[in-house]
């Protein structure tokens, strides 16, 4: 059984902190929640977390400043959630580390898409730089591709579609996550996108694209990568 992923909650708003853990335990997520940035830091350091999801208007210390701190220490992935709204607030707390900014009101959904991506991105690789099947072979850190027919170009969008799958194989990615980590969660409707993206990578990569082996459609669900 794999591990449950242990989330680190930094809000002062005891009311929505309380939401918080409710929903994320009942997702299956471990959660600790902090109410102010020395009891987060504090939580930080004695304990690894997979993920911190940080409010800025902390009574203490400004949300900058955590991000500051931890990151001195730790790549932990952190997604700001704050009513600031402003551009310029955004862009501080990305350059300072943060790996997705989500302003308040916020729709759940959303939250937790970006939190998968955001695990997603920040866990330890689970497939070599190199991936190689029957039909192709990736080198991802070189970024280049051999298919059945030679060496053929992917676009970046191609190549980020491809790298999300083939990090969990067998695994089922659902539309909505393949969505909103390769476009941003404001894309989650649009399955036409992946329809056409997977048709492009499977012309360039499977030998026969019209029965894909390698990069498979699970109807209504997602899709997944099978070695």
């Amino acid at each position: 059984m794999s591990r449950v992923p242990r989330l680190l909650v930094v809000e002062d708003d005891t009311e929505l902190a309380r939401t918080l853990r409710i929903s994320l335990s009942a997702r299956q997520y471990d959660v600790e929640v902090a109410g102010t940035g020395a009891e987060a830091i504090a939580i930080a350091e004695r304990r690894p977390v997979d993920l911190v999801v940080l409010d800025l208007g902390l009574p203490d210390m400004d949300g900058g400043a955590v991000i500051d701190r931890l990151r001195l220490s730790s790549g932990v992935p952190i997604v700001v959630l704050s009513a600031r709204d402003g551009q310029d607030d955004k862009v501080t707390a990305l350059d300072s580390g943060a790996d997705d900014y989500l302003t308040k009101p916020f729709g759940m959904d959303e939250l937790l898409a970006r939190l998968r991506a955001a695990l997603r991105r920040g866990a330890p690789p689970d497939v070599p730089s190199v991936v190689e099947t029957e039909s192709f072979r990736l080198d991802l850190a070189a970024k280049t591709a051999r298919g059945p027919r030679g060496e053929v170009r992917l676009t970046p969008t191609e190549w980020h579609l491809v790298e999300v799958l083939v990090r969990t194989p067998g695994t089922l990615v659902t539309q909505r996550d393949l969505l909103a980590e390769v476009w941003g969660p404001v894309y989650q409707r649009e399955t036409n996108y992946l329809r056409v993206y997977l048709a492009q990578l499977r012309r360039k990569l499977e030998a026969d694209p019209s029965r894909p082996r390698h990069l498979i459609t699970e109807p209504g669900l997602g899709y997944r990568f099978d070695p």
